[in-house]
């Protein structure tokens, strides 16, 4: 099957690729050489490095941030019966992770300009059966968690999805992670830490940090590294009394991960150059984007454009022609209220659901531009470019 990159035509240039340097070469090869690919001493070491970063007090690394999210609601007593309330705006994994533990997702709306929750949307979803919020930052655009956790009632946990965030900072000057409540990052191949696949879960509460080390390795109380390192009878040392998963972390993926953390300054200059270049040429068409986008806060995962109302009906020839162009602009996200998955489940309007106006309004319109580590300034301004000649073409 043909690619674009197989197509006739200028070079394809994707939404998200991973720069890999020989530095990470080396440290896959040298884990290899150890002997010790799973779960061991490497991933000790990178989340003790993520913890630092991030300014938590620990970090657990699992194999995915949708596992990283499923946990953390399980870690703080989500079942059947609760209700969560989440952004529509989101990746799948958001509500999902609700709905694997028997809870139900509750929808809430989005600021026009962040586009991430706000405490005044999610007053607007809460339910008498609330436990948790899961505020996204979107985008890498960080959601005031302090605020949240003021607006919320006794005994409503938060558990960050901050996929797109790290390297982002909180209103208030800390790293996203650093807020004390729980907080999930992904390590997927088009993240700031590219590690092919993985997440993990900043965490402030040793409980909890120990129930997650747990509930990663299918409940265990002890690691096959630990059993490894201690020379500990495999199953004498490990009785089995909790129902976990398997989710564990590789040592060949923290090999990259602590390689890519090494160099998130290289990485993050990158972006906020691409970021300042797409403001410049976007303003001078009279074009708009998320908020944020070129703050220092900002973690430049995605580069949001906004087309105007009377372009939304026009957006999908418009992300044909820059395809044909070679640029691999995306949509993130179509709404989740809209998908025939939580219909079915009876999350959608008219079921405790709040009306998503300003969701509604802006993911007709959203466009992503290529963004990250491997994309230049040179890149960026052939995606400009692209973009006018696309305008011109649908005016």
């Amino acid at each position: 099957m043909a690619t674009p990159e197989d197509a006739d035509g200028p070079p394809f240039l994707p939404f998200g690729r991973p720069d890999y340097s020989d530095r990470e070469i080396a440290a896959v090869t040298r884990v290899m050489r150890s002997g010790w690919v799973g779960m061991g001493p490497e991933t000790i070491a990178f989340e003790k490095e993520l913890a630092v970063a991030l300014g938590a007090r620990e970090v657990v690394c699992v194999n995915s941030c949708t596992s990283a999210l499923l946990l953390s609601l399980r870690a703080l007593g989500v079942g059947p019966g609760d209700d969560v309330v989440c952004p529509s705006l989101t990746w799948c994994s958001t509500a999902n992770a609700a709905l694997h533990l028997g809870a139900r997702p509750v929808f809430c709306d989005v600021d026009p300009e962040t586009l991430c929750l706000s405490p005044a949307t999610v007053a607007a979803a809460l339910t008498p059966a609330t436990r948790a919020v899961i505020p996204v930052h979107f985008g890498g655009h960080s959601v005031d968690i302090a605020a949240l956790r003021r607006s919320l009632p006794a005994g409503v946990g938060i558990v960050e999805d901050a996929a797109h965030a790290l390297g982002a900072r909180l209103p208030d000057g800390r790293p996203v992670g650093g807020s004390g409540e729980p907080a999930c990052f992904s390590f997927y191949a088009n993240k700031a830490i590219a590690t092919a696949d993985g997440g993990a879960i900043a965490v402030d509460d040793p409980a909890i940090a120990r129930l997650l080390r747990s509930l990663r390795v299918h409940g265990l109380s002890v690691d096959a590294w630990q059993r490894h390192a201690t020379s500990r009878d495999a199953m004498a040392a490990t009785p089995l009394s909790l129902l976990g998963y398997k989710a564990n972390y590789t040592d060949l993926q923290a090999a990259i991960g602590r390689v890519h953390l090494a160099r998130q300054p290289e990485f993050a200059e990158r972006r906020r150059l691409v970021a300042q270049r797409y403001a410049e040429g976007l303003a001078a068409m009279g074009l708009g984007w998320q908020a944020g986008v070129t703050s220092a806060g900002h973690a430049r995962h995605l580069f949001v454009m906004l087309l105007p109302r009377a372009l939304a009906s026009a957006r999908g020839a418009l992300l044909d022609g820059l395809r044909q162009q070679g640029i691999g602009a995306t949509v993130h996200y179509p709404p989740l209220h809209q998908m025939p998955l939580y219909k079915a489940a009876g999350v959608q309007a008219g079921t405790g659901q709040p009306a998503l106006p300003v969701t509604d309004d802006v993911a007709s319109r959203v466009v992503s531009l290529p963004i990250g580590a491997s994309v230049s300034e040179s890149d960026a301004a052939r995606v400009l470019a692209a973009v006018r000649a696309q305008l011109e073409r649908l005016a």
